[in-house]
């Protein structure tokens, strides 16, 4: 059963969670763990204490136990006598002023010692759920979608755009050459490989040299500045240097390896920022692949909701990658929800991709906020890019006005070429 809701100020982490003792059990030691202390009452662990800062178990719902763990715990061996494994789901609510504003705090708070914890054997953190008020004080997307929209000069449609390729590799001059390729041929977006910051052959600061003459070039011919994202990825202070130099040579974004700068260096580069940040999860993986440990997406956008990003990468469908289509989707839908009063995040699909899965994508979510990244399904047309692209926005104008592909394509070359090309592959 809920237990009586607290007068102080909450926020709510929902988990699955799997464990050697009944689930009420291990709500409360994860509560009390996370908060003012165990679930043994401690010496100067008063009821006013309590009342302020121990956090609560609001909700269990029980879900069927299992005779095997997902993960070893030798404390639960020693302790265990019976071969069950109990599971569910729990909310537990508590205090914002544990916490304050300190994203950190807050990871540690919610995704802290609790994977620690020897009775769990399983955990997941399922959503997370905050306060308006409370998630105001973070930072939060400053460019966001419309932002986005208007930086890049493209609405009512997604943004299409692509990845420099080959990914690693490429001297300044010759990166130059491909972002001059794409530029002609009429690109959205271009975003730098995750792999690709600050490399000895290829130095950001003579990268961004020989780029940015040529994204002026192509903008004073366009009317609009293509978008690129160049990965800045670094240090707290190499991000802000780089960032810096991209904002003065009249850049109009820039990307960071969100996981591995993590959320303090985000946060920090979000609060100083005048560009859009294009969030890349790689690792992602790692955190979410495990169904009984880690993070679901609905619950890791929006922490990196209020570190900043306004851009986050969703995988594809029907892509290269583990992922099944619907959680894709179901990621894409995260980010475009209602959070607390947060900005929505643009969805990135990449991986994979070309002018086919328009369809599937747009009868899903019903919008056109996203961009939809395309390395091979552009550059790899066999017309050349710029029938790439164009089989790209054919494929969206047809999923839009709901016609079938192979019907749109009787009326536009490039889409049709895409179809008979990509569909042999």
């Amino acid at each position: 059963m809920p237990h009586t809701r607290s007068p102080r100020a909450e926020f709510t982490a929902r988990y699955f969670v799997e464990s050697s003792v009944p689930t009420a059990q291990v709500a409360e030691v994860i509560a009390g763990e996370q908060s003012s202390g165990t679930f043994l009452t401690l010496p100067g662990e008063t009821e006013e204490l309590k009342q302020r800062s121990r956090a609560r178990v609001a909700k269990v719902d029980m879900l069927r136990p299992v005779l095997e763990p997902s993960l070893k715990s030798a404390y639960a061996a020693r302790r265990q006598s019976e071969r069950l494994f109990y599971r569910g789901e729990i909310d537990i609510a508590f205090p914002v002023e544990n916490v304050g504003a300190n994203l950190p705090t807050l990871l540690a708070t919610v995704a802290g010692n609790l994977f620690e914890l020897g009775e769990v054997t399983g955990l997941r953190l399922l959503d997370l759920d905050l306060p308006d008020a409370y998630a105001s004080r973070f930072p939060g997307p400053q460019f966001g979608i419309e932002g986005t929209r208007r930086l890049a000069g493209v609405h009512d449609r997604p943004l299409v755009g692509t990845i420099v390729k080959p990914s690693i590799g490429l001297s300044p001059a010759q990166t130059a050459a491909i972002v001059d390729d794409l530029c002609a041929a009429g690109i959205d977006f271009i975003k730098d490989d995750e792999l690709h910051a600050d490399p000895t052959y290829a130095p950001f600061d003579a990268r961004l040299a020989a780029v940015m003459p040529v994204l002026r070039r192509h903008a004073d011919r366009l009317g609009r500045m293509p978008m690129y994202a160049i990965n800045i990825s670094g240090t707290p202070d190499e991000m802000v240097r780089r960032h810096d130099a991209v904002a003065e040579a009249g850049g109009t974004c820039v990307m960071v390896s969100v996981h591995w700068v993590g959320f303090a260096g985000v946060e920090h580069l979000r609060r100083h920022a005048r560009l859009p940040i294009h969030g890349h999860r790689n690792g992602w993986g790692a955190l979410t692949r495990c169904p009984q440990l880690g993070f679901s997406f609905a619950a890791w956008q929006k922490l990196w909701r209020l570190a900043g990003i306004d851009h986050f990468h969703v995988n594809g469908i029907r892509s290269k990658f583990w992922e099944p289509d619907d959680s894709v989707i179901e990621s894409a839908r995260a980010c475009l929800a209602p959070f607390a009063g947060v900005r929505p995040l643009m969805p990135v699909f990449s991986s994979g991709q070309w002018a086919d899965q328009a369809p599937d994508l747009y009868r899903s979510l019903q919008s056109v906020d996203l961009m939809h990244l395309a390395g091979g399904g552009i550059i790899g047309h066999p017309q050349g890019i710029a029938a790439g692209i164009a089989s790209m926005r054919e494929g969206w104008e047809a999923a839009v006005e709901g016609i079938d592909l192979g019907t749109y394509a009787e009326s536009h070359p490039a889409l049709a070429a895409a179809l008979r090309h990509f569909r042999a592959v």
